[in-house]
């Protein structure tokens, strides 16, 4: 009478461990590591060296 899953344990090996979606630790996890890839693919754009025309010699 515990809850939905009062019983069942779960019990997860590898990747798994820190990310799924039947713990709040593992949800943590998967919303941590989009909003980091986020904020990395952000960064990357803004960080990356513009491109500059190139200049002929006259």
């Amino acid at each position: 009478m515990g809850g939905h899953d009062s019983g069942a344990q779960h019990h997860f090996t590898g990747i798994k461990k820190y990310f799924n979606s039947y713990t709040m630790v593992g949800r943590r996890n998967c919303v941590l590591a989009t909003y980091a890839s986020i904020a990395a693919i952000i960064l990357f754009f803004k960080l990356k060296p513009k491109k500059q025309a190139a200049v002929a010699d006259k």
